[in-house]
């Protein structure tokens, strides 16, 4: 299986660019830098009343790169997609190598466990969030994953949350459009000095560009993504539940 470069995919990813291909069968990778980008400005994420709700509730458990490769596959997995083999393999090395991540959603409410029911999964680089696709087969999962990745980049003091194209699920949680020069500018900020493919860069991350609430510098040395587990781990027991913190940390954002 060909895999693709992990130190090409993160330096193109540092300037814009990210891979796909035309189908789940097709043999080729293209590269894409689109002209107009969709992002979601973290201090501007629409939590409403009913995902609120959904956030709160003890029937979702929610969890972060406990079942990467198959959240990825249950994303590929649809009659329109652009994750063929290659790009799936590609991005579970690259989740190897600690720069790409999943957040998966689990409904409790059934007799047999858990089960898997939404998530997401993108890459990380510097104060930068890539966010390459959702999936969801419970009502709003994939809105309560993204709700999660949020809160965990506000607290771990991200910039960008990078959503590529627009949609109308992406607009009613909050995303806008920007074109490209205005995205390579907060682009830079966020990234700053981190160098593609740096192990060291990856696990520090970076801040600044647009706007998010948390976080300060301008050199990709203050973003953490582990940040939300130790503020979790922290409130120990007694504490709210964890959904209930996520919409706290949210409720300002709304």
């Amino acid at each position: 299986m060909k895999v693709l470069d992990p130190d090409l995919l993160l330096r193109a990813y540092s300037i814009g660019v990210f891979p796909m291909s035309d189908s789940r069968d097709a043999s080729e990778v293209y590269w894409v830098e689109p002209r107009r980008r969709a992002i979601i400005p973290l201090d501007r994420f629409h939590l409403s009343h009913s995902l609120r709700k959904k956030v709160r509730t003890d029937r979702f458990a929610v969890s972060c790169d406990r079942a990467f490769a198959e959240v990825l596959r249950r994303c590929a997995d649809r009659e329109d997609t652009w994750i063929n083999a290659e790009i799936e393999a590609s991005y579970v090395r690259l989740h190897e190598d600690g720069h790409a991540h999943s957040i998966e959603v689990w409904d409790r409410s059934g007799e047999a466990g858990a089960e898997l029911v939404g998530g997401l999964y993108g890459v990380r680089l510097g104060g930068a969030f890539f966010g390459e696709s959702m999936f969801s087969s419970r009502t709003d999962a994939s809105k309560v994953a993204l709700a999660w990745l949020v809160a965990r980049l506000l607290v771990g003091g991200f910039r960008l949350l990078d959503c590529q194209f627009m949609t109308e699920h992406l607009k009613s949680l909050g995303a806008v459009e920007i074109d490209q020069k205005a995205y390579l500018q907060l682009l830079s900020a966020a990234v700053g000095s981190v160098a593609a493919g740096s192990a060291e860069g990856s696990a520090a991350g970076g801040a600044a560009g647009v706007s998010a609430g948390s976080g300060e510098g301008s050199d990709g040395a203050a973003a953490e993504f582990g940040a939300l587990d130790r503020l979790l781990a922290r409130l120990g027991a007694g504490s709210p539940p964890p959904g209930w913190v996520i919409s706290q940390l949210l409720g300002q954002t709304s």
